[in-house]
């Protein structure tokens, strides 16, 4: 017995991108978890819609790790998170993924939009940014490092 096609927001988007052939005709999603503790509730979530949608379009999901803090991740949380996920009954696609894989790269991309006055670097602490931010009924307000020239950011980044 044949399911019926699962419709939403989500895949009347997926649906409408493969009808105009906006990219390649092949959905590749990814769940990017941090290996910084055991996975809960809404990780279960993430999981099943991710692998799930690859799944239903007979496309890809690939288990990418955000391993961006080693001071607060671990092989541990690794290794339990890829057993949640096979014990939610998945498989990601080719190789476990790290985002420390693609440093050089990311670094790269950074570099281009600071040049291309399109991004800064921002010292603000926690508590400025936090005010900087705004509300839902005051308007937030720009970094004051936000008009640094590209020269001066450069600088600063590479540091």
């Amino acid at each position: 017995m044949t399911q019926p096609k699962m419709s939403n927001f989500l895949t009347d988007i997926i649906d409408a991108d493969l009808a105009a052939r906006t990219h390649d005709g092949r959905v590749v999603t990814r769940f990017p978890p941090e290996p910084n503790g055991y996975l809960h509730i809404g990780h279960a979530k993430s999981i099943c819609l991710n692998f799930g949608l690859a799944h239903q379009y007979g496309g890809a999901c690939h288990l990418r790790f955000d391993d961006t803090n080693p001071s607060t991740e671990d092989v541990e949380y690794v290794d339990s998170i890829k057993d949640d996920v096979r014990w939610l009954g998945f498989e990601w696609s080719g190789e476990v993924r790290f985002a420390s894989d693609y440093f050089e790269q990311m670094a790269a991309w950074a570099q281009s939009l600071i040049e291309r006055g399109l991004a800064y670097v921002d010292f603000s602490s926690v508590e400025d940014l936090r005010e900087m931010r705004g509300s839902i009924s005051q308007p937030g307000r720009a970094s004051v490092y936000r008009d640094l020239g590209a020269a001066e950011n450069l600088v600063a980044f590479e540091n």
